[in-house]
């Protein structure tokens, strides 16, 4: 099944068409206006697949859209207004383009379905809970899939054996703690807010803070979308681009310098976190635009976490170029680099989601 997927990120768009046996036949990014003269110049695909950031409660494995599947993941928006519109233009340009073609929402929510009662609970009201479905979602979920599954590869591992810290660290940012090959513990919540220092978005911060910031005269609205816009390390130094704030740093700024060490005291408190919820760590992934080419926060992690016993080669870490065994020699923790490939997430999902639905007709 040639199945083509399309991967709306926070600040990127992904276009990729794979073969039946996941070779990548041609692949695009850039805004979704591209994507229909990027369909007419493709072979065309026997499916489509399209990344979803938050499937709720209601969908925890890829599904076929239908009308009743676009109208609940409308209802979704508000709890990744980052992700979600963007997700459902993509997938109302592709289905126009390609109206025949049987076409499937994959979840970065599904990979944290069956999270632990005492991970996935807050301590809030039960009526709340249950009413308004209040418990923490995690997401990233399909590149922390693939990168379980490939960094055990990589070191000839059950996916189901070794304790993993997972770092999908790009303009969003989120860890997971992987036991069992499955997720015991991440670190966003109800929304892609909670958690780490992003590129515009605040991460953790005390619930008080937007509460006394309302109560004070500031519009609900302005103060969400300064969380979600304006804060983080754009709110840190004016910009959110991680080679910025690095390049400005090496200059001396002040800001900068000092984000950075915002940036890096959360993630190493967060990756303590998550090794806590595994009662050990056996191997440490880094994955994500940031994960992937930005060595020092590699090197400065591993550094903050020697006492668990990370360690990486400096010569290796630096010359990481896609999937790479970073770690130093003697160290007790494996340290990897892993390509994200959630392309290859996203079409896996889409022929299982065929292959037991079988076939239908256009999607209504």
């Amino acid at each position: 099944m040639r199945v083509l997927t399309v991967n709306p990120g926070s600040s990127s768009l992904k276009v990729s068409l794979l073969d039946t046996d996941d070779t990548v036949l041609a692949e695009d990014s850039g805004g979704g206006h591209e994507m229909a003269g990027l369909v007419a110049d493709l072979p065309r695909p026997d499916a489509v697949g399209v990344r979803f950031v938050h499937g709720g409660t209601d969908f925890t494995a890829p599904v076929r859209v239908d009308g009743r599947v676009t109208a609940r993941l409308r209802e979704l928006t508000d709890l990744a207004p980052l992700h979600q519109p963007a997700s459902l233009r993509a997938l109302a340009e592709i289905t126009g383009a390609l109206p025949d073609v049987p076409a499937v929402a994959c979840f970065d929510t599904a990979f944290h379905a069956a999270l632990p009662d005492a991970a996935a609970a807050y301590a809030l009201p039960r009526e709340w809970c249950e009413r308004f479905g209040l418990r923490r979602y995690g997401f990233h979920g399909l590149s922390f899939s693939y990168a379980v599954r490939r960094a055990a590869e990589m070191i000839g591992a059950d996916p189901a054996a070794p304790r993993m810290v997972v770092c999908h660290l790009g303009a969003g940012a989120s860890l997971c703690a992987v036991a069992g090959g499955r997720s015991v513990d991440t670190t966003m919540g109800f929304t892609p807010l909670e958690g780490l220092v992003m590129a515009s978005r605040a991460g953790s911060i005390d619930p008080g803070i937007p509460l006394w910031l309302i109560k004070h005269g500031i519009a609900p609205a302005e103060v969400n979308d300064a969380l979600e816009r304006e804060s983080g390390l754009r709110g840190l130094t004016g910009t959110g681009d991680m080679r910025r704030v690095r390049e400005r740093a090496a200059e001396g700024d002040r800001a900068a310098l000092a984000a950075l060490d915002v940036y890096h005291h959360r993630l190493r408190a967060c990756a303590a976190a998550m090794t806590a919820s595994l009662g050990g760590l056996d191997v440490l992934v880094f994955t994500g635009g940031i994960g992937e080419h930005d060595p020092a926060v590699r090197l400065r992690l591993a550094e903050d976490l020697a006492y668990l016993g990370t360690s990486v080669d400096a010569g290796r870490n630096a010359a990481a170029d896609g999937d790479a065994d970073v770690t130093a020699a003697g160290a007790a923790v494996r340290t990897l680099v892993v390509a994200a490939r959630e392309d290859l997430e996203i079409a896996g999902g889409v022929r299982k989601c065929l292959r037991r639905d079988g076939p239908r007709g256009p999607a209504g």
